[in-house]
């Protein structure tokens, strides 16, 4: 009898009987993640710890305790003794998330690992990056329609149009661009932001080849373009330096995102500073992302995270990176008419921002139809300029809807 008891007292006292059915749903969606990211190899430096950060929450919820945020209506900390050191483990590294350091550390990254030649060399692809900021507006839009309504226990009250545009960001492909905006518009909702921006970027593969082949022809995926000219290493050099001064003294709330992409492309393209290009691109932005995609991974906590407006934040997060995927390619086909069939319409799906893998999926969807073809760096014009336009439209919301 004192086994049995024994038992029922362990059984009693452990995680089994602590979680609630929204923290099995969750623990659910990690599995599949990370099926997704192991079996499947959907870019899985990204999903693997965000599907990790999303499980470890769900079994033990207090990895992300904060006690400074237990508080009175009147905002007094409930327990006069609590520091920020007795927070979770997790909670102490999500400050850096919080606080935009990771989001401009990533951005620094990828400057120091991307090559803005292609899109140097053909101009125009501006143009392409531009169009596939497309679903942020539309998300926007419909985020500030959609009106109150109640099912059941759950309200639902309307987005603010600070929520609206936090939201919308997550069209421009961009996880550390939405982590950055919604953590100054809306911060109580970083979680679902965070999570539909970079589950999306992850997922590229399976959501943008549909929408490609629904807007393009088969003779418009065989198209076959001209090899871009050599860019010299001078307009390589200018190039972030210009970027930085014009984008910042127009928008001056973009300068923490494209101040550090472009400081981090100076790195690798001024030929002086291979060490700190070095770091950046790969120790650096390994060990943010690994810190970034865990903690955005345990935002995920079923209790808090299964709500009305969460589901509405993933529904709109996904119809804004189709609709950017879909302004891309059709703009792409605009390009093709207009120059006698000269440009493929699937690099235009690349100009939304998440580097490499937008490019990566014009080339695979173009090699389908044509296997002598070479997309990916006439892909890589739109998708570098996509990483410039969604800063610029961050900005631009920010200096919009901010305090």
């Amino acid at each position: 009898m004192s086994i049995i008891t024994s038992i029922v007292e362990i059984f009693q006292t452990s995680g089994f009987t602590a979680l609630s059915w929204q923290n099995w749903v969750m623990i659910a969606v990690a599995f599949v993640l990370l099926y997704l990211a192991i079996v499947k190899k959907f870019e899985p430096l990204l999903l693997l710890p965000i599907a990790f950060g999303m499980l470890l929450v769900n079994v033990y919820p207090e990895i992300m305790y904060d006690p400074l945020s237990i508080a009175t209506p009147g905002g007094e900390v409930l327990d006069a003794s609590a520091h920020w050191y007795d927070s979770g483990v997790l909670r102490l590294i999500y400050c850096g998330v919080k606080s935009s350091i990771f989001p401009c550390l990533i951005f620094m990254g990828v400057g120091a690992m991307t090559d803005f030649g292609p899109l140097l060399a053909n101009p125009s692809s501006l143009l392409l990056g531009a169009a596939a900021q497309l679903g942020i507006y539309v998300a926007f839009l419909i985020a500030i329609v959609i009106p109150e309504f109640r099912i059941g226990n759950f309200v639902f009250d309307g987005f603010t149009a600070q929520e609206a545009a936090s939201i919308a960001i997550i069209g421009g492909a961009d996880g550390p661009t939405a982590i950055y905006l919604t953590g100054k518009l809306a911060s109580h909702l970083l979680g679902p932001i965070a999570v539909a921006a970079y589950s999306y970027m992850a997922l590229i593969p399976l959501i943008q080849p549909p929408i490609m082949k629904l807007l393009t022809t088969k003779k418009e995926r065989e198209i076959k373009m001209d090899q871009l000219r050599t860019v010299s290493k001078a307009e390589k050099i200018i190039f972030p330096i210009v970027v930085t001064v014009l984008c910042v003294l127009i928008i001056p709330s973009t300068a923490p995102l494209i101040g550090m992409l472009m400081l981090g492309n100076l790195f690798k393209e001024s030929g002086v500073t291979d060490r700190l290009s070095d770091t950046a691109q790969n120790a650096l932005c390994n060990i943010v992302t690994i810190m970034l995609g865990v903690t955005v991974g345990a935002t995920a906590e079923g209790k808090t995270f299964l709500d009305i407006k969460t589901i509405l934040v993933i529904a709109i997060g996904l119809l804004a990176f189709a609709f950017s995927t879909a302004g891309g390619v059709l703009f792409g086909k605009l390009m093709n008419v207009i120059t006698k069939g000269k440009v493929n319409p699937l690099i235009g799906s690349a100009g939304v921002s998440a580097v490499p893998m937008a490019a990566r999926v014009s080339q695979v969807e173009g090699r389908k139809y044509n296997p002598s073809n070479f997309l990916l760096m006439h892909a890589m014009g739109p998708n570098v300029a996509g990483v410039i336009g969604s800063a610029v439209a961050a900005g631009f919301l920010l200096l919009t809807f901010g305090n």
